[in-house]
């Protein structure tokens, strides 16, 4: 079978202070991972650099566990997320619940406010 990718949503955000902009892209894949099952892969741009961070099933269960361990609902994802400073970051969540989502949290220092978005899982653990 072929990875069939969909375009989930995809915005940006310019900062002032030094004229810099961070993209977000979000897709749905029909097969990440190791097993081939659907999964959401986010796509982040910072500073002419691209990231990814994928929320595939096996990957997403040790998050959840990490969650419930630390008695939290939302896990940050510290190692995948980008945070340059605590006025500039894109921080990347795993949110437990009766629906699994991604949590995105992005702020740049010519704003005084917070971007969150959040994008529901295709699959449960």
């Amino acid at each position: 079978m072929t990875n069939i990718k969909t375009t989930v949503d995809e915005w940006e955000v310019r900062d002032l202070e030094d004229n810099t902009t961070l993209k977000i892209f979000v897709e749905h894949c029909t097969e990440l991972g190791n097993q081939s099952k659907p999964g959401i892969q986010v796509w982040y741009t910072v500073g002419g650099g691209t990231s990814i961070v994928c929320y595939e099933p096996l990957i997403v269960e040790r998050w959840a566990y990490q969650a419930k361990k630390n008695q939290t609902d939302a896990l940050l994802l510290e190692d995948k997320s980008w945070i340059a400073r605590t006025d500039t970051f894109v921080k990347f969540y795993l949110v437990t619940g009766d629906v699994l989502k991604a949590r995105i949290e992005l702020k740049v220092m010519s704003s005084d406010e917070t971007i969150n978005k959040e994008y529901d899982l295709p699959f449960t653990v």
